[in-house]
């Protein structure tokens, strides 16, 4: 009796400590399924404001208060923009002081808790811009998916899309750009977004379900007059063009993709966002299992599900912008996709640049890609 107690005792310990595990790996999974729009990443540091002056800020020191460039500052309820580094200017050993351009909402003071964030710009185009705009709203899968439609004369059409921790009003990044040289830029929110219907089951897929949202804002700008589309997307969004340049039924329309730090492996990324949650690593495997069973992520939705294209399937001139320190979606794997389609997929390498923000840290030499990569698709 007392070994089938010591037995009972044992298992029921494994089982405990099994479903500890798996409550664990599932807790782990949310870093990247239940990633909040508009919030910052796991791998984005809150620093602390230290100071602010006329045209400067003071901030922690960081290898994100580093970074070259521009970013928005976000706080719990403001938004200011940041210019690059002030090497001329006194501080301390801690802290690093930078260009201060403008307080968008709310107030910055010392003692905030604040984050760089890829987002530039807040509101909308008209109001962040000057650019007149109209709100649409694109019938899809899972209903109406507010956009944002700044018209132009072309007939080739941008269809932004963003990415993790970002919302539409990325876009605004490179919108000005764009409408200077008369594209029409339709900036989409998808399942999930503010605004935008829930996915059903509540979570991100990494791109592998929200790709028929962009499929449907391709089919609106169509029928809207757009003879064919070029898709820009960031992170998740590149991960989404990409799969629709593939699989769409409307890839014939699709003339080019512009990829921003495209999430080319999900399993990376997730274990990179759960390990920045501070997950221990023997729970990261168990990370990766939550979420394939989860989020569908295992071949139970369709053929591809889970899966990055093949280079091979690619059939569209695309340009990436990638650096090598984008700890969220490698960019080996980016140098990698292009080697395998040479002459129809380039690589613009950016340093110095986290996830997603390419164009935050070198405005000038994005627009130049940008610019040549558009002229023959015109």
């Amino acid at each position: 009796m007392r070994t089938v107690k010591a037995t009972a005792a044992a298992v029921t310990t494994v089982i405990g400590a099994g479903a500890v595990a798996v409550a664990a790996g599932r807790l782990a999974s949310d870093a990247a399924l239940k990633a909040p729009p508009g919030r910052p990443l796991p791998t984005e540091p809150k620093v602390t404001v230290h100071g602010t002056a006329a045209g400067r800020i003071t901030l922690t020191r960081d290898l994100a208060t580093l970074r070259p460039g521009r970013y928005g500052l976000a706080g719990e309820d403001s938004h200011a923009v940041v210019g690059p580094v002030l090497t001329d200017t006194t501080h301390t050993v801690d802290t690093v002081v930078r260009r201060l351009e403008r307080v968008t909402h709310g107030t910055v003071q010392p003692g905030d808790q604040v984050w760089l964030t890829p987002n530039l710009h807040v509101g909308t185009p008209r109001t962040a811009l000057g650019l007149n705009h109209t709100d649409v709203d694109v019938p899809a899968e899972v209903g109406f998916l507010p956009a944002w439609l700044v018209p132009a004369v072309r007939d080739t059409w941008i269809i932004a899309v963003h990415g993790l921790g970002t919302t539409r009003e990325l876009a605004m990044n490179v919108m000005a750009f764009l409408h200077r040289h008369h594209f029409p830029v339709l900036a989409l929110s998808y399942r999930g977004d503010r605004g935008a219907p829930r996915s059903p089951d509540g979570l991100g897929h990494f791109g592998e379900t929200e790709w028929h949202d962009l499929d449907a804002a391709i089919h609106h700008a169509v029928r809207q007059g757009a003879r064919q589309v070029v898709l820009h997307g960031w992170s998740t969004g590149a991960t989404m063009a990409l799969r629709a340049a593939v699989y769409s039924e409307m890839r014939d329309r699709i003339a080019g993709l512009i990829l921003d730090s495209p999430v080319l492996s999900w399993e990376t990324t997730l274990r990179a966002l759960a390990a920045a949650r501070r997950t221990p690593g023997p729970l990261l495997p168990l990370a990766v299992r939550a979420a394939r069973g989860r989020a569908g992520l295992d071949g139970g939705h369709q053929a591809v599900a889970g899966e990055t294209p093949d280079p091979g399937d690619l059939r569209v001139p695309t340009v990436i912008m990638h650096g090598p320190d984008d700890t969220v979606a490698p960019w080996h794997l980016s140098r990698r996709f292009a080697e395998e389609r040479p002459g129809l997929v380039g690589v613009h390498t950016v340093p110095d640049a986290p996830h997603g923000a390419m164009w935050n840290a070198d405005p000038e030499g994005y627009e130049q890609v940008m610019r040549r990569f558009l002229t023959p698709l015109m």
